[in-house]
């Protein structure tokens, strides 16, 4: 514990005193300045006050008509209507950002670039479709719109908590002779980043190909901003995704959530896990740390690998995809899986797409665990629609949260979905940051997708789907093992929420696209 605080007040004195501090100080006095100007504006000219004003008032049309997720433009609608003139500027100077749309050019090249790399068997297409009559409409929805093929001849392995993700990570980092790629949401020194950091560099000066990159929340609060010429030195190739800068930015938005790593395009890991100590519970943050990890070994390491050179190729070039590809394996296992990525610049919702078709084909159950319940209307008349037709939804959801306005949010949602039958449990040891859907004892996900805007819109994220897999009997048993350790809420507990988190709660659901 007492380590613990060292470290978050050296967080705290880097992001005051630092560059982080620069930063919020920079952006803050950008938002004074274009509130001062056109208020100054508006004052100076009768004329050029009826001009903003019908600017605010097509801002609005626009809004209205715009094919949109309605939650997001009523958060938007409000603060037009509210605040006509800097609602609107505000509004349109964030989405006429250059960068999300140069952004999104690269990367769409990068993912036709790397297209021819991940065909769709024909094969293990017809024999998906054979074991699941609703596996056509959902692999050519998967090929076609998140651009990812299912896969079989698979191995997978399922980690209910970082304490054991971690050893076998260290142990298949330790086997790497060609390359290493890793991509983070967050990094933070410690024991387990020491750990890591220690074998890359060990396999860097033996000639193993390794490339790091993480999230440029990183370097707000955890990472020195010149951290890639430290890691130069070692022969280590690291990059920094979307730095946050000095600069009023919707590409600020848009985070790198993934987690993703692949050794020799032979094993990969993905899930919830970040490279942080908290995610092994040798530091003590929020109580007990929940999170799930799975390693993968066989033909689908390949989608990974494809997607994290789609997202390296942003920041540096890569001339050839195909030279990272792994020929098929000699390995035999039951089952399908399909590793799979979401962007928020495509306009197409993947992660939320797959949770919705879970829960609208469940016959018997839909278990789920998620750190945070921010929901839209669609996904929340989902979940209230699948316990309607009898089928048992269960949430699992932390009790001591990370963040206390998305605490609140998630109790915003607990009337409507207790009403509706859906059963909700809070982990009473501490934290659950693991994002797992289980139904029907066939169908499985694992990945760094939350039930929230954030993950659904918002980031850069990743999944595994799996069916019929070994390992989905490992998932849904861990869910009942943490189940007993969940405290459960019903509606006699909605009554012992304060007026404060119910007007709190009420709010934040209003903006909560927004944030």
């Amino acid at each position: 514990m007492e380590e613990s605080g060292k470290r978050l007040k050296r967080s705290f004195l880097r992001i005051i005193l630092g560059r982080t501090g620069f930063i919020a100080l920079a952006i803050i006095a950008q938002l004074i300045l274009l509130v001062l100007y056109f208020k100054y504006l508006g004052e100076y000219s009768k004329t050029i006050n009826f001009m903003l004003d019908v600017l605010s008032f097509c801002v609005l049309i626009h809004l209205i008509n715009i094919d949109e997720n309605p939650s997001y433009k009523i958060a938007w609608l409000l603060p037009v209507a509210i605040i006509p003139v800097f609602g609107a500027v505000l509004y349109l100077f964030l989405k006429l950002q250059p960068t999300v749309r140069l952004t999104n050019k690269t990367l769409r090249q990068n993912i036709a670039k790397s297209a021819p790399c991940l065909k769709q068997s024909r094969d293990v297409r017809v024999a998906f479709e054979k074991e699941w009559k609703n596996a056509r409409g959902f692999t050519h929805y998967m090929n076609k719109y998140a651009g990812y093929p299912v896969c079989a001849n698979t191995e997978v392995k399922y980690y209910p908590l970082g304490d054991d993700f971690f050893p076998d990570l260290f142990a298949e980092l330790e086997k790497a002779e060609e390359y290493i790629f890793m991509e983070y949401f967050i990094i933070d020194s410690g024991e387990i980043w020491d750990r890591v950091l220690r074998i890359l560099k060990k396999k860097a000066a033996k000639g193993v190909e390794v490339r790091l990159m993480y999230d440029g929340l990183c370097s707000i609060a955890n990472l020195p901003y010149s951290y890639p010429r430290t890691l130069a030195k070692y022969n280590i190739k690291c990059r920094i995704f979307n730095p946050v800068r000095p600069f009023l930015s919707s590409s600020q938005n848009n985070r790198d959530h993934r987690k993703i790593c692949v050794i020799d395009g032979r094993t990969a890991f993905t899930g919830g896990v970040n490279l942080a100590d908290e995610y092994a519970n040798i530091i003590d943050r929020f109580g007990h740390w929940k999170d799930t990890a799975l390693m993968l070994k066989g033909d689908a390491v390949n989608n990974l690998t494809m997607m994290f050179l789609q997202m390296w190729h942003i920041t540096d070039n890569i001339s050839d995809y195909e030279k990272y590809m792994s020929p098929p394996q000699n390995i035999k296992a039951d089952g399908f899986v399909l590793p799979y990525g979401d962007s928020p610049l495509d306009r197409e919702p993947v992660g939320k797409t797959v949770y919705m078709h879970i829960l609208n084909t469940a016959a018997d159950y839909v278990h789920i665990t998620t750190p945070y319940l921010i929901l839209d209307y669609e996904m929340e008349q989902c979940l209230i629609s699948a316990a309607k037709r009898g089928v048992e939804v269960i949430l699992i959801l932390p009790h001591k949260p990370d963040k206390k306005y998305a605490f609140y949010l998630a109790h915003a949602h607990y009337p409507s979905l207790l009403k509706a039958g859906v059963k909700i449990y809070e982990y009473s040891p501490g934290f659950v940051h693991a994002k797992n859907y289980t139904s029907d004892d066939k169908k499985a996900v694992v990945g760094t997708i939350n039930m929230d805007f954030r993950s659904l819109y918002l980031h850069w994220e990743c999944a595994c789907y799996m069916y019929k897999t070994p390992c989905v009997a490992d998932i849904e048993q861990d869910f009942k093992n943490t189940l007993k350790q969940c405290r459960r809420i019903d509606e006699s507990d909605l009554k012992n929420f304060s007026l404060f988190e119910r007007i709190i709660s009420g709010f934040l659901k209003m903006i909560a696209p927004l944030m």
